[in-house]
């Protein structure tokens, strides 16, 4: 499959912004519910997993988007035109944090400059789980 219309680095930041805040106003709100406080940090750490969770079972189930990549307008494929999975989402994240932890975060600016000069626009993350983000919404079956 071609890679068309990738999205670009200013709007894939503005997608991964959304999403930082739909999950900690989530956790938030869960933790004021359960403890009283908006962040109780020393009962309740749920960002970490409801982050892992809503990053790799929404796009499963909503054709690559999540909130805030469908708020930016853009999607996660997977550049041989199958339907992203379970495990091509855990692939892309937990191996991208397993890359960057190993380079001691500079794999991250590694890969914002991939996204910002390559022309397929794509960063460590979607080589390892052979994906791409694009514009393209998905095709009706």
């Amino acid at each position: 499959m071609e890679i068309t219309n990738p999205a670009g680095f200013q709007n894939r930041f503005l997608a991964r912004i959304l999403d930082l805040i739909i999950i900690y106003a989530v956790s938030g709100f869960l933790s004021m519910l359960l403890y009283g406080d908006f962040y109780n940090t020393g009962n309740f750490r749920p960002v970490n997993l409801l982050g892992l969770l809503y990053a790799s079972l929404l796009p499963v189930v909503w054709y690559g988007y999540t909130l805030g990549r469908r708020m930016a307008g853009n999607r996660i494929v997977r550049v041989d035109g199958e339907k992203v999975g379970l495990g091509t989402m855990l692939l892309r994240i937990i191996g991208a944090g397993i890359a960057y932890t190993i380079t001691l975060g500079i794999g991250v600016i590694i890969s914002a400059f991939m996204i910002g000069i390559r022309e397929d626009k794509r960063a460590i993350h979607d080589f390892l789980a052979g994906t791409y983000v694009t514009y393209d919404p998905p095709e009706k079956q």
